[in-house]
């Protein structure tokens, strides 16, 4: 496959007559080829149109052809993985081996995806049977099931040019729904974004499938997005980046004539609480893998763990001695692109300035005008001076993290309170740290999606029990997750159908179970035919 650095709708490459750009090597500052050309609103219309038409057809399609056409992609990712990982490599400076792992994780969540639309029970098929003889009033027969929304508009993620990008978890969970995508490609990543769709329209094209189920537009600016989402053809948004960006896209969302779901995944911090017990016992085996997991790919995952809490004492001491050294030791990264690392280096600079806050300590820094590079910091704050001042919450996108000292299990429980929502929080305790903490997990259930023990928060792993989501502002919809499963109940509604003939229902809901799909029937969960 060749770069045309054009968008694709209707399963063929335009050319664009908008605002030409590059993407450019984290390293070197270099700019690649080829060209890219912005998409125009005229070629954004042209795809929604294209998407609501194809709608028609693919919001019908079988569980069986949904999961032909999701494997279809996976295979088509792995069979172009080299091309792939060598593209992402120039265009975000990330390491091949996670690369690698990326283009896996792609391709295993989209047959994950098959699995669940094959065997069918995510309709969460609902069957209340009629009785005619009942008085007063004679009961209704009513049936219902999820159903697809329609046309889905994808943002492409900086930090997972694969994983949560055009052949991502929310594609692949939307196109699993029974809804055509279109995606705006990141600009900093759109030859490996280009790679990734002529293999998903080729995979439309070998299926069979309407031209218009899939789309990918460029833009280096916001213009598109923007009409994107208030296309009104457009019945859901998903977006993983930050905060800012996040907001803007849910109150054009909520401000549409006709308002719709905007699933944004946005700003998280991820507290890690070390309690006494643990810290005496194995401190320095949490310090290193802690600096790991703030420090793995440069800072840059959403759920890096930007902050943690530590009792008062000399066990904290030694701990946070073995941290410094590891930090002082460490060698700058390479960002993703140069605006990350700008913002980076300025929110650094930032909370350097910030009241109470001092340096514990910060990697030697590299002067390369035209490089990337991002070096780890640790800050300490005291808890008072913590819950003063709420920015010290928020995330630095990068390799930094921040210590908060606790004196005792009510001043760590009233931090915890303080807390907005994140991702994930992680507890490094033992038996008797629980027992006499237990009051903590009950607190942070309500403000988080995910709770570790004894472990780090980095690396989300795909199945069917996972929970990437959270309370706001880790992201927009605390009800919903963006890796899993259940995640394709976010680009879904519930549809019901009362007194309707056997054959004027959708199989998921015929007498006959034809699927043999697990269903919900007059209050009791099973695979049986109705009698």
């Amino acid at each position: 496959m060749n770069l045309q650095g054009q968008s694709i709708f209707g399963s063929e490459s335009h050319a664009g007559t908008g605002a030409n750009f590059s993407a450019f090597n984290p390293a070197t500052g270099e700019a690649l080829a080829p060209v890219f050309q912005s998409a125009t609103i005229e070629d954004l219309h042209a795809a929604v149109q294209l998407a609501e038409d194809a709608f028609r057809v693919y919001g019908k399609l079988s569980g069986k052809d949904k999961g032909k056409f999701l494997r279809h992609i996976a295979a088509g990712i792995e069979g172009i993985a080299n091309d792939l990982v060598e593209r992402a490599h120039l265009e975000t400076a990330l390491p091949k081996k996670r690369l690698q792992g990326e283009v896996a994780r792609t391709a295993n969540q989209l047959r994950l995806f098959a699995l669940v639309v094959e065997e069918g029970s995510w309709r969460m098929a609902r069957i209340d049977t009629g009785d005619a003889a009942r008085t007063p009033l004679p009961k209704p027969d009513i049936r219902s099931q999820l159903q697809p929304l329609g046309p889905v508009a994808i943002f492409g993620a900086s930090n997972f040019p694969l994983a949560f990008s055009v052949a991502g978890g929310d594609t692949a969970s939307a196109l699993a729904a029974g809804n055509p995508v279109i995606v705006k490609a990141h600009p900093s990543h759109p030859g490996t974004s280009e790679l990734v769709g002529q293999m998903i329209c080729q995979s439309v094209r070998d299926c069979g499938l309407p031209s218009g189920v899939f789309s990918l537009l460029f833009d280096a600016g916001t213009q598109i997005g923007a009409a994107l989402v208030q296309h009104p053809f457009v019945k859901a948004v998903g977006f993983t980046g930050s905060l800012t960006t996040g907001k803007e896209l849910m109150q054009l969302a909520a401000s549409r004539p006709e308002p719709i779901p905007c699933y944004a995944e946005m700003g998280s911090t991820n507290p890690l609480f070390v309690l006494p017990a643990a810290l005496k016992t194995r401190g320095s085996q949490i310090a290193k893998g802690f600096f790991e997991s703030f420090t793995l790919g440069v800072g840059q995952f959403c759920t890096k763990p930007g902050m943690i809490f530590l009792p008062d004492g000399k066990d904290t001491d030694s701990f946070l001695n073995v941290l410094k050294a590891l930090v002082q030791q460490a060698s700058a990264g390479i960002m993703l692109n140069k605006n990350i690392c700008s913002n980076y280096t300025k929110a650094v600079a930032l909370r350097k300035r910030q009241k109470n806050v001092r340096i514990l300590a910060e990697a030697v820094s590299l002067s390369a005008e035209n490089l990337s590079h991002a070096c780890p910091v640790i800050f300490e704050v005291g808890a008072d001076g913590w819950i003063e001042d709420p920015e010290l919450a928020e995330e630095i996108f990068g390799p930094a993290t921040l210590v908060i000292r606790y004196k005792d299990r009510e001043q760590l429980q009233q931090l915890a309170r303080a807390l907005q929502g994140h991702l994930t929080a992680t507890l490094h305790e033992t038996d008797n740290d629980l027992l006499e903490f237990g009051g903590l997990i009950e607190i942070l259930e309500r403000k988080v999606g995910r709770l570790l023990l004894n472990g780090f928060p980095t690396g989300v792993e795909v199945c069917h029990a996972m929970v990437h989501g959270g309370p706001y502002p880790a992201t927009s919809d605390g009800r919903s997750t963006s890796v899993g499963s259940q995640a394709i109940c976010r680009f879904t509604r519930p549809m019901c159908y009362q007194d309707f003939p056997q054959s004027a229902l959708p199989d998921e809901l015929k007498n006959s179970n034809p699927l043999g799909i697990l269903r919900l029937l007059n209050g009791e969960y099973t695979r049986t035919a109705v009698e």
